[in-house]
């Protein structure tokens, strides 16, 4: 536990260096929300919480890039595979709990006819599946730029798709839209919620099971490295 909170505050103060980024991508969900504050008020509950689910999936994914020179020497030094990604995910649930607050009180103070428990449901979920997410682009795509295009192009999809559409179910943050219709519409059932809550815990089993096998397969321990 003790190696994981290390891990954890590593990572923290990696991504405490990039404090101008991190500023204006907590800024970009704001831009979001207000872009359909208008007529269109149901649909910024949706837009907000995408908008943090890039912002902290982009956090996840600089986090996960900065990890990859130092991950081997902890691992020679006797840090487990699992206390390693876990630590980081650690790190970032905080952040992303840390920035999730201000939009749920931004939204209770500013609209009146939604169900708030279950826009916070919707934030929670957000903070627990965008940072697996990232951290398994960073995996797969080790350059930032192409880590970032990809997960912009996902948000952008989840956005524009026809909700309804196989393809847009397929996308990780679709939870947003079936607890969204339940937070905003009243005359809509509990189906919602159930629906978008096992679609979020499968979408966060697989980035995890992607997280923890990219690591695995990364820093598996050969047997001539050794501590110098």
């Amino acid at each position: 536990m003790k190696k994981t909170l290390v891990v954890a505050e590593m990572a923290l103060r990696e991504i405490s260096r990039r404090r101008g980024v991190l500023i204006l991508l907590a800024l970009l969900p704001l831009a979001f929300y207000y872009s359909r504050r208008g007529e269109a008020y149901w649909q910024s509950v949706r837009f907000v919480s995408l908008g943090i689910g890039w912002t902290l999936s982009t956090a996840a994914l600089f986090a996960g890039s900065a990890a990859r020179a130092i991950e081997p020497r902890l691992r020679i030094a006797g840090y487990a595979t699992h206390q390693l990604y876990l630590g980081r995910l650690g790190a970032l649930w905080t952040v992303g709990l840390t920035l999730a607050l201000p939009y749920f009180l931004l939204i209770r103070f500013d609209l009146d006819t939604v169900r708030y428990d279950a826009i916070a449901l919707i934030l929670l979920l957000t903070v627990a599946v965008a940072p697996p997410l990232g951290l398994a682009v960073a995996a797969l795509l080790p350059r930032e730029l192409e880590g970032m295009l990809v997960l912009l192009t996902i948000v952008a999809m989840q956005m524009m798709l026809d909700p309804d559409k196989t393809a847009a179910q397929a996308l990780p943050f679709w939870f947003t839209r079936e607890i969204g219709t339940y937070a905003v519409e009243s005359g809509a059932g509990a189906d919602h919620v159930g629906r978008g809550l096992v679609h979020a815990a499968a979408t966060l089993a697989v980035f995890l099971g992607v997280v923890a096998l990219a690591t695995t397969l990364r820093l598996r321990r050969r047997s001539h490295v050794s501590i110098v």
